[in-house]
């Protein structure tokens, strides 16, 4: 009989949501350490808005989810002071003139 080399898939736990979303990845900026997580549009049932461009994030489109690194876990479901951002304004959020 065959070595079977692979893991099955039912012994296997998938987490959709992560699979989905991304795992948060640690950033260092220039105005401090984020964690930032992708978040695909399926996923996504409700609008935000961006703090980048005051424009609305709408249901249901890819955008980031970005929270400060100051000692927080990196888990963004427990914490209060997470954005959702367009991901080019995410991008480029350090080449903002201040007050924008």
């Amino acid at each position: 009989m065959p070595r079977a080399n692979r893991r099955r898939r039912d012994e296997s736990d998938l987490d959709v949501a992560r699979a989905l979303g991304g795992a948060a990845r640690r950033e260092s900026h220039p105005d401090g350490e984020w964690f930032v997580r992708s978040v695909a549009g399926p996923s996504s049932t409700k609008a935000y808005r961006c703090p980048g461009c005051s424009q609305e994030v709408p249901a249901g489109q890819p955008h980031v989810v970005a929270w400060p690194a100051d000692g927080a876990r990196s888990d963004a479901d427990s914490l209060g002071d997470r954005r959702h951002w367009h991901t080019p304004c995410w991008s480029r959020r350090s080449h903002r003139r201040p007050g924008r």
